[in-house]
């Protein structure tokens, strides 16, 4: 009986052998992706403050203003994948986000920096991740689409453990503001300048790999795989000629796409599910945008931040994303959501209490453990208690990371009507970047007023606001269940 359950289990895993090609290049391009990715967002608001000289309030506005233009991209790219084609849309969206990470890499001027590499880089990374959401749903089978994305979510944390550490070593190395001289160029780059640089240098193996080996119009469904050639619908014109047509006729096609969702009662819903969501997601961007200068303040220049939430997190999430996938692959998203939101929100609270309160924990093995681990050097003093704090609240809001967040790729994939895969995932990342471009300004309030660089510090009270305000999903979707559930494709 045992054997018959482990051989189930395992099999679970199994039904990705035999995949095309292109679902194994998004997995891979995905680590890539996160990658550069969270190199460049897990310093971008110390760049802003230390390269560019942004205050914090100021900073976090700069942020919320991305925020605005890539959730204004990332609306329109969707329905324009349905209608350009998931290879040609990563292309280009690899392409710019390489372009844009050069200018922030190597032009330390807010006029400069800002608008030709921050700004353009939301257009890149709008190419990046609903795309790829899209092409895992169009490049998998019903019975393949759970552990897909299970799989597929922890490459992307392998991306972020890598960048976590990488993180931590070049300011260890280089110093939290110290320089690097650009090989054969002679340019002198800042640390946070060098990190977004490895970011743009990570980006380009993506480029070449979807270019040369993936392959247009290949779709997976239930009866078998399809493969319909990308045909010219402009033959005989000139490159600029055909390029303006197709984008002419691009946009009509997005636009016939888009208005047709608003016509759909279970779109409706699917919008309010996401609206939820949104609260818990501040945890996620406070981790990005407010827990770098929360941690250096608190624990010290150098401080190992970017191994503290970057690596143990993904690290987590890595080793539990695909066994949480496969134990729940009959329970809804919905239901998968509502419990890991639960965990999540309550994991914060962690960082809301005094940190003498952990005092045994960091003078007992686990601090020792945390000290062997980040490589302090202590020098003879005791552990700062803040240090198992962190570690505790990363480790548990992880553990309801891998039941919540590999469903909300799934959720919009699973219910999306045949031909608007694209639009559906594009418009689930919406409440992310709501939530960013909340987080931004708030992040900037919330640090000035409770963990300010000079003067003192009730920072206990940035993660009370943080966690009351995640607690709003799970309560949310338990109230409203009834109402806005959708039945999911495969799912009872």
């Amino acid at each position: 009986m045992t054997d018959t359950k482990e051989e189930t289990f395992i099999g679970r895993f199994m039904v990705l052998k035999g995949s095309v090609r292109e679902l194994w290049i998004i997995f891979g391009t995905k680590i890539m992706t996160i990658l550069a990715y969270s190199l460049v967002n897990s310093v971008l608001v110390l760049w802003l403050s230390s390269d560019l000289k942004f205050s914090d309030t100021s900073a976090g506005f700069v942020i919320a203003s991305w925020s605005i233009i890539l959730t204004t991209f990332t609306v329109m790219v969707g329905s324009l994948v349905d209608a350009v084609g998931i290879r040609r849309s990563l292309i280009v969206g690899f392409g710019l986000a390489a372009l844009a990470r050069f200018v922030m890499a190597f032009f330390a001027i807010q006029y400069i920096a800002v608008p030709f590499g921050l700004f353009p880089l939301a257009l890149g990374e709008a190419l990046q991740t609903p795309v790829m959401v899209a092409a895992v749903r169009r490049f998998t089978t019903t019975k393949q689409r759970s552990i897909a994305f299970s799989v597929y979510y922890s490459m992307m944390n392998v991306g972020f453990a890598i960048a976590g550490y990488v993180v931590d070593k070049v300011r260890g190395g280089l110093g939290e503001y110290g320089h690097f001289t650009v090989p054969y160029l002679g340019i002198q780059i800042s640390t946070y300048q060098t990190i977004i640089l490895l970011g743009m240098l990570c980006t380009l193996p993506n480029l070449v790999l979807t270019w040369f080996a993936m392959r247009e119009g290949v779709e997976v469904t239930d009866e078998g795989v399809k493969i319909t050639p990308a045909v010219s619908k402009y033959q005989g014109e000139t490159f600029t000629n055909a390029f303006l047509l197709s984008s002419r006729d691009a946009m009509a096609d997005w636009w016939r796409i888009f208005s047709s969702l608003w016509a759909q009662p279970a779109f409706y819903r699917f919008l309010a599910f996401f609206g939820f969501v949104v609260f818990v997601r501040f945890i996620l961007y406070h981790f990005y945008y407010t827990f770098p200068k929360f941690g250096i303040r608190e624990l010290g220049d150098g401080a190992p931040i970017g191994q503290l939430f970057g690596t143990l997190n993904a690290v987590v999430v890595i080793i539990l994303a695909p066994i949480v996938g496969a134990l729940t692959q009959k329970v809804t998203a919905y239901k998968s959501v509502i419990i890991g939101t639960t965990i999540a929100a309550l994991s914060v609270f962690l960082l809301a209490v005094p940190p003498d309160m952990f005092r045994p924990l960091a003078d007992g093995p686990l601090g020792s453990l945390i000290a062997w681990w980040l490589n302090l050097d202590l020098a003879g003093k005791p552990l700062n208690p803040l240090f198992p704090a962190i570690v505790l609240a990363v480790f548990i809001y992880s553990i309801g990371e891998a039941f919540y967040s590999p469903r909300l790729y799934e959720y919009p994939a699973a219910i999306a009507p045949k031909g608007q895969e694209g639009s559906y995932m594009a418009l689930s990342m919406l409440p992310y970047f709501f939530a960013k471009f909340l987080v931004g300004p708030l992040s900037g309030i919330l640090l000035a007023a409770y963990c300010p660089a000079e003067g003192p510090r009730n920072s206990q009270m940035i993660w009370v606001w943080v966690g009351g305000m995640a607690l709003v999903t799970p309560i949310g979707l338990l109230l409203a269940r009834r109402y806005i559930q959708v039945r999911e494709a495969g799912r009872d």
